[in-house]
């Protein structure tokens, strides 16, 4: 395997579960790299984006280091904290 691609299409197709597991983890990394992208565009510290939300801190790091996935609460708070707009769409 030479690239990340080349790895991610090797672990789809170990089994519809791992699959499934690696579509989730690019979907989430989607969502918090627009995030991040968006609070430097901003300008705000994570720091700032914490108190914004109502939310340690911590929570912020650990979210935007994939270390934890939030809550839709939280997901939701972060968003309009950083006026961005949540859309679901059929999978296509």
């Amino acid at each position: 395997m030479r690239t990340w691609e080349d790895y991610k299409n090797h672990v789809k197709a170990v089994s519809k579960e791992e699959r499934r597991n690696m579509e989730e983890i690019e979907e989430v990394s989607t969502i918090v790299s627009s995030m991040i992208r968006r609070r430097q565009e901003l300008g705000i510290s994570q720091r700032a984006l914490a108190k914004r939300c109502g939310i340690p801190q911590s929570s912020v790091v650990r979210i935007e280091t994939l270390q934890t996935t939030p809550k839709l609460d939280t997901l939701v708070k972060l968003m309009q904290a950083l006026d961005l707009k949540l859309q679901v769409a059929a999978a296509g």
